[in-house]
């Protein structure tokens, strides 16, 4: 395997998304008590973006990292998403009660270079490590995503590669939720690492047999967002930030049945699951709340048996291909 290009640490990071007002609003204290516990538990990964709330996420991460040692931490933004002055505060689900802009998809060159330049003025530092170009699948900009894409990589992709180079950022990758612009960017360009949402997960390993092996050939490493499903894999309702549909539902509740067996935290199996393949860096699961990041720091290391992970690939809930965490 070719030497790792910057990726940022793990096992376990901060998804920013929930701060954003994902969902529901939070207010200000509860968001900086939720990074300020990140921070304590030794989390040293936060990723945020534009789009969540409208600039709001990066507001509120500037805010409780402006004070850290800048050089312990790793910090990811994303662009493509333009952020322009808006008084009538337009809808941008599943946000709420964002800041007063609106959101506009904008790949080009220069729309990239002035989005690293705005996040830098949100957040209040002086450099993000790692910039995602947000969103660019199938999924989100409908059929005619492959000259988006070609677009991007024309556009964001060759601005990103010359930050890179000036040393302005260290790397740069997608922010995806599906696995082919991941796979057509390693092929297209040049990327470090990627953030991949929901794709490699207990309920979904599409990543598992193309894009995991490509990024490996390539020493490319994956941030695994999402390892919950939208909060399907932790108690809650969505799946891919929507309702969950029923068969998502069934295939929980089949894995509920074997941690049930073995007395294993299903949200404990999510975490260490994703983190345990080898070209994933980090996990960032999202928190609203400061007991819920202590939580998580928590499920990360509890122990799991590895006949739970045996029993999970003998029923067909996983495949057997897929890495499962040591004992």
């Amino acid at each position: 395997m070719p030497d790792p290009r910057f990726a940022p640490p793990g096992p376990l990071g901060y998804g920013g998304a929930p701060l954003g007002n994902m969902f529901g609003p939070i207010d200000e204290a509860t968001a900086q008590a939720a990074l300020d516990a990140a921070w304590e538990g030794g989390i040293r990964y936060f990723d945020t973006a534009p789009h969540y709330g409208s600039g709001l996420s990066e507001h509120r991460f500037g805010e409780a990292l402006r004070g850290r040692p800048r050089g312990e931490l790793v910090l990811s933004t994303k662009v493509g998403r333009m952020l322009r002055p808006d008084a009538g505060r337009p809808e941008n689900p599943p946000f709420v009660q964002g800041l007063p802009f609106r959101v506009e998809v904008d790949y080009s060159f220069d729309a990239t270079l002035r989005s690293v330049e705005d996040s830098l003025q949100r957040l209040g530092l002086d450099r993000i490590d790692i910039a995602f170009i947000h969103d660019l699948a199938e999924d989100h900009l409908g059929p005619g995503w492959t000259g988006v894409f070609d677009e991007a990589m024309e556009g964001a992709a060759r601005a990103l590669i010359r930050l890179r180079e000036e040393g302005t950022i260290k790397g740069w990758g997608l922010g995806v939720n599906r696995t082919e612009a991941c796979e057509r960017a390693l092929r297209a360009s040049d990327p470090d690492v990627f953030l991949l949402a929901g794709r490699y997960s207990l309920l979904d390993t599409s990543a598992l047999d193309g894009l995991f092996p490509a990024c490996a050939a390539r020493g490319v490493h994956v941030v695994v967002g999402g390892p919950y499903n939208s909060g399907l894999l932790a108690g809650g309702k969505h799946y891919d930030y929507a309702d969950a549909p029923a068969a998502k539902v069934a295939a929980r509740d089949r894995i509920a049945v074997v941690c049930g067996r073995f007395g294993v935290d299903i949200r404990a199996a999510a975490l260490q699951f994703c983190a345990a393949h080898p070209v994933v860096a980090a996990v960032i699961p999202g928190a609203r709340h400061a007991d819920r990041v202590r939580q998580n720091l928590e499920l990360m290391r509890q122990p799991i048996p590895p006949a739970f992970w045996a029993a999970l690939k003998a029923e067909g809930v996983l495949a057997e291909t897929a890495p499962t965490p040591q004992a």
